[in-house]
């Protein structure tokens, strides 16, 4: 019989130091749940606000996922139409929002800048729509630019930074001079001149453009790391036994460099939802009619009126924005050698 040790038990030090971190700053537990609770939104955001039921037996045929797949039978029909015509044996379960985030006739009649009440609780838009049910599936928009975009500035800000760092020579000068170029530029304005300059607008062209514009941050922390770690002892050892450059700098060089990394990418996320909710404002985000915060905060300038276009979109970007920035904090906190280490 296998008996564990109690040091098996105990969870590695890197998890340690982030929950020190979690009690070192309070409110670094409430980010870390506002950030789950953001993402579970976004991924279940079909089963959170639909149009049609998740589950639905109708005429004794069963519909599963309904409100993910397109049956023909169900295609000009939604959750009122369904439940105002269900006979005897037909069922249905309703996703807690019966609103989908492109619908805009519910009942038979349009409802435009309705104020919140018992069927929509933060109102409708100005075509009708429900506003919680654009908010569920705007979270999915804003979070994937978010993580998607900091994925690839973050990928190519690694290798151009590693390979800068490690390599030097004319490497080193030729990504130096590409990062003081793109630093040049407000990388904010940068993004909204190229935005301007594309054309038509589409959430894939949205992430590339920030992921190409916003890599040099993590570039020039990569290289500075890259630079101190090549110095290290157990770097000139490995390469005394004779290991290739390439599997130095992949195996004991940049891993041992990606701890600021994951603090700036924190941020990142942060910034690129920010940054996708100011463009969509302005009219070079994600184009209508994608669900998204931004869109939402711009029918609240156009219609001052309408109190909760500016309250809800508003209260969800500034507690989004909010949590990743105090959990890049906390991680921040957890890689600190200045801090006192966990055993």
């Amino acid at each position: 019989m296998t008996i564990l040790h109690r040091e098996w038990l105990r969870p590695p030090s890197w998890l340690r130091r982030f929950g020190q971190g979690l009690r070192r700053r309070r409110e670094g537990g409430v980010a870390l749940v506002t950030v789950a609770l953001m993402a579970l939104v976004a991924v279940g955001a079909d089963f959170l606000a639909a149009e049609r039921p998740i589950l639905l037996e109708r005429d004794g045929r069963l519909y599963l996922l309904a409100n993910v797949f397109d049956y023909d039978e169900l295609r000009d029909l939604d959750n009122g139409s369904i439940c105002g015509e269900m006979r005897e044996g037909d069922w249905a379960l309703l996703p807690p929002v019966p609103y989908g985030p492109f619908q805009s006739r519910v009942g038979g009649w349009v409802q435009p800048l309705e104020p919140p009440d018992r069927d929509h609780l933060a109102g409708t838009d100005d075509r009708g729509r429900d506003v919680l049910a654009r908010l569920i599936h705007g979270t999915r928009v804003s979070l994937s630019v978010g993580f998607v975009a900091v994925f690839l500035y973050a990928m190519l800000g690694v290798l151009l930074g590693g390979s800068a760092g490690y390599y030097g020579g004319g490497i080193d000068h030729a990504v130096n001079r590409c990062i003081e170029v793109m630093m040049a530029f407000p990388a904010f304005f940068f993004i909204l001149t190229v935005q301007g300059l594309m054309g038509s607008t589409t959430v894939i062209q949205l992430v590339v453009v920030i992921g190409l514009t916003r890599w040099t941050d993590v570039a020039r922390l990569v290289r500075a790391e890259v630079l101190r770690v090549r110095a290290m002892d157990y770097v000139l050892a490995a390469r005394a036994v004779g290991l290739t450059e390439w599997r130095i700098l992949t195996d004991h060089v940049l891993p041992n460099s990606l701890g600021p990394v994951w603090v700036t990418c924190t941020f990142g996320v942060a910034a690129a939802v920010l940054t996708e909710s100011a463009l969509s404002f302005l009219g070079f985000g994600t184009p209508p009619p994608t669900p998204s915060w931004g869109e939402l905060l711009t029918q609240a300038y156009e219609n001052p009126q309408a109190w909760w276009l500016t309250l809800f979109p508003g209260v969800v970007l500034f507690s989004t924005v909010t949590a990743f920035n105090v959990l890049g904090e906390v991680i921040r906190d957890m890689i600190d050698p200045r801090l006192p280490q966990v055993t």
